[in-house]
């Protein structure tokens, strides 16, 4: 079963926008948002939660040569 991932845009009335992701760790984040920031515009920060510094659980196979 696949994890949701959620993007989440908020647009002030100064016309300041905000993006925040859920369900989605490392700089994955940054792939899925690029579209929409070339197209707002300039960066002006980023607040990186502590999704963005995890990674994804690779999974590890035992090769057993016996048998082969």
């Amino acid at each position: 079963m696949s994890k949701q991932e959620t993007v989440k845009y908020s647009i002030r009335q100064d016309g300041l926008v905000s993006v925040e992701t859920s369900g989605i760790t490392g700089n994955q984040c940054l792939e899925v948002t690029r579209g929409v920031e070339e197209q707002l515009g300039t960066v002006l920060t980023r607040e990186f939660s502590p999704a963005f510094y995890e990674t994804e659980p690779v999974d590890e196979f035992v090769h057993d040569s016996e048998g082969c």
